[in-house]
């Protein structure tokens, strides 16, 4: 067959779009798409050119590159695998081996992450980032163990597959919520490159009286466009709104801005920009102060500490202008991220950091308000507000310990989703049972009165069992946080039992039980500490003192009591010698309590002799040894006091006590964690 030059030209333009298809650049491509965030993209471009690649080197960056974009798109475990890919294809960057300890410490998994840590220490010495992330993993795990009292769940009313985030109160009742969100339906039709989802609108949803949240609707007006919107913040008369704009571009970083718009019946309009800083630059995240003096803002633009950083406008009243942005500086800021700011009633700031030591990507933190527009002392809010994932943008419901925040974490419906949380009341229960000191039997009626150092005054009385119980009664509470409380036990023909408890720095719900022992005053002999004294002596020995601040402190509990203190000997000695010494005992024995500053009117001393043996002289020569029979002569050897009557009033009348109140709502007051 004839070859013509029309048989070869013809061939050559048919095989022509096979050679550019053959020389497409699917490496450069990529490249772009991962420039322009668009990572999803890029992730299947980079596939396209590890296939083509011939070199080891390259092949082992496009590894590299790939799990960059899993790590940009907030897939750690594919990162993970990725990163490792790279590695064992001889990738030499030790970039790699921090971003695999980082992608486990997002999954949580922190002794492997500390081993890669460890790894990377080892290859980059003095790089603070492997010291940071062996100590917030070793943090990490011990928050887990000891979690703080906050309780966590899904907002499901809520949450769609799609990513769910940034909520913020609309209305002074807090029963309106904005939020931003991917889901179906959005105003814009083209899909973000960096989540691959379509891109976000502002969101409202209601909350009816039996606390169920309507479906989301998009905002009316005209907040939303094809753009992204987003993280919103509504001023406390909920007629002006700020929120995030980004506009979008095709393989192209759009800055991001923030927007002002009033609310004119159901709908937001009159959409103006303010004007912080460059196109490019990217701000958003707006958050306002009670008096909207002071916006918040998260911004990458020049002059901060590295990344993203917090900044701060203030308003001027007279001119109607916003200053120019003002760096809250360190503490609050650092090289890393800092986002997602939310102003307290009360004045403290919580942001989003994946700069401060944390749990894994985003976590929660607080600072103090230390004055006009400073704050510090940085703090961690832990688990379960923080988790291994991101974790961000919290808004409390005015002055109550409870809210919404977003995470990404495991349990929710995807992507990031809407969390609840609430700070549940301490509970502490005071309970126990009173019985009698000698028979062991209950004693019911008692009178049980605890005292607060805060002022409160509660009483219960002890049922037919002994059993008594402070605790909760409907929404009322009798013992209360970091309170000290004195406790007085009381009943008729029983000297009264005391006690003490607090709840002075406790961080969990308590139940204590302080059972109580009293003695009947209807016993001829009450027995307290042993009095000592040298043979044939009647003055107190020192060691002698401690046991009558026991009977001291008896007539102080039980200040309308009058007792006869009576001393006794054994049967050794004479009659007249036995009970001269007796009466000498006692007599000291109340001189003492006298100078204590014990009424002499309340004191009645006796000595008995040996007319009152406890074990008598021919028991006790029934005994076998000189040990059992000393010890005989000792229990006769006693000094004891009875209760002659209880109506005594003191001179000055009886201490007053505070008047009994009602035990605290638990709304009252503001648990801490």
């Amino acid at each position: 067959m004839r070859v013509t030059k029309l048989t070869l030209l013809l061939a050559a333009i048919l095989l022509l779009p096979l050679q550019i298809i053959a020389q497409k650049n699917f490496a450069k491509e990529a490249d772009l798409a991962f420039a322009g965030e668009n990572y999803f993209t890029a992730i299947e471009l980079y596939k396209k050119a590890y296939a083509k690649e011939k070199s080891k080197a390259k092949k082992a960056e496009i590894l590299f590159k790939i799990g960059e974009c899993y790590r940009y798109t907030l897939d750690h475990k594919q990162a993970e695998t990725w990163y490792k890919k790279a590695i064992k294809a001889k990738y030499t960057d030790p970039l790699a081996t921090l971003y695999i300890a980082d992608a486990l410490k997002l999954q949580g998994r922190y002794e492997e992450a500390i081993v890669e840590y460890n790894n990377y220490k080892n290859l980059v010495p003095g790089d603070k980032r492997a010291e940071d992330g062996i100590k917030s993993s070793e943090m990490a795990k011990e928050w887990v163990k000891e979690p703080t009292r906050y309780e966590v769940a899904p907002e499901t009313q809520l949450n769609s597959k799609q990513f769910d985030y940034s909520p913020t109160y609309a209305d002074k009742k807090y029963n309106t919520l904005y939020f931003t969100s991917s889901r179906e339906g959005s105003t814009g039709k083209n899909t973000d490159g960096r989540i691959g989802e379509n891109f976000s609108d502002i969101y409202e949803s209601k909350r009816d009286k039996n606390g169920k949240w309507s479906t989301p609707a998009i905002l009316a007006g005209d907040v939303n466009t094809p753009a992204n919107e987003g993280a919103a913040a509504v001023s406390r008369k909920g007629n002006t709104m700020y929120f995030t704009r980004c506009e979008y571009g095709k393989n192209k970083v759009m800055g991001c801005s923030i927007y002002q718009s009033t609310k004119q019946g159901n709908a937001w309009t009159n959409v103006t920009l303010i004007d912080l800083g460059p196109d490019t630059a990217k701000i958003g995240h707006p958050a306002i102060s009670d008096d909207e003096s002071i916006l918040l803002f998260s911004s990458d633009m020049d002059g901060g500490m590295g990344g993203k950083d917090l900044w701060m406008i203030t308003y001027d009243k007279k001119s109607k202008t916003w200053s120019k942005p003002k760096n809250l500086g360190s503490p609050v800021n650092t090289s890393g991220d800092e986002m997602f700011p939310f102003i307290h009633k009360d004045g403290t700031l919580y942001f989003a950091s994946n700069g401060h030591l944390g749990m894994g990507g985003l976590d929660i933190f607080r600072a103090e308000k230390l004055g006009e527009g400073s704050w510090g002392n940085v703090a961690n809010m832990r688990y379960p507000i923080n988790s291994p994932a991101d974790d961000y943008g919290i808004i409390f419901e005015g002055e109550k310990e409870r809210g919404f925040f977003t995470s990404n974490r495991e349990g929710g419906m995807g992507g990031d989703d809407i969390w609840r949380f609430n700070l549940p009341p301490l509970l502490f229960v005071l309970q126990g049972i009173i019985t009698d000191v000698d028979t062991k039997k209950p004693i019911p009626d008692a009178t049980i009165k605890i005292v607060g150092s805060d002022g409160s005054v509660a009483e219960v009385k002890s049922d037919a069992t002994g059993f008594y119980k402070f605790a909760e009664n409907g929404n009322e509470r009798y013992l209360n946080p970091n309170t000290s409380y004195s406790i007085t036990v009381s009943a008729k023909d029983y000297l009264n039992g005391k006690g003490k408890e607090t709840t002075v720095g406790l961080k969990e719900s308590t139940t204590f039980v302080k059972d109580f022992a009293l003695q009947t005053t209807k016993k001829k002999e009450i027995r307290f500490p042993e009095v000592l004294y040298d043979l044939g002596k009647y003055t107190l020995r020192p060691e002698s003192e401690d046991s009558l601040m026991f009977l001291y402190q008896t007539l102080i509990d039980n200040p309308t009591i009058v007792i006869e203190l009576s001393a006794h000997t054994d049967s050794r000695g004479s009659d007249k010698s036995n009970q001269i010494l007796s009466e000498n005992r006692a007599k000291s024995c109340v001189d003492f309590l006298i100078s204590k500053g014990i009424d002499p009117e309340r004191l009645v001393p006796k000595g008995y002799g040996e007319t009152r043996l406890l074990v008598t002289d021919a028991e006790i020569a029934k005994l076998k040894t000189v040990e059992e029979k000393e010890a005989a002569h000792q229990k006769n050897r006693r000094t004891v006091f009875s209760v002659i009557r209880s109506d005594y009033v003191p001179k000055g009348g009886l201490p007053s006590e505070p008047a009994p109140v009602a035990p605290k709502k638990k709304d009252d007051e503001e648990d801490e964690e």
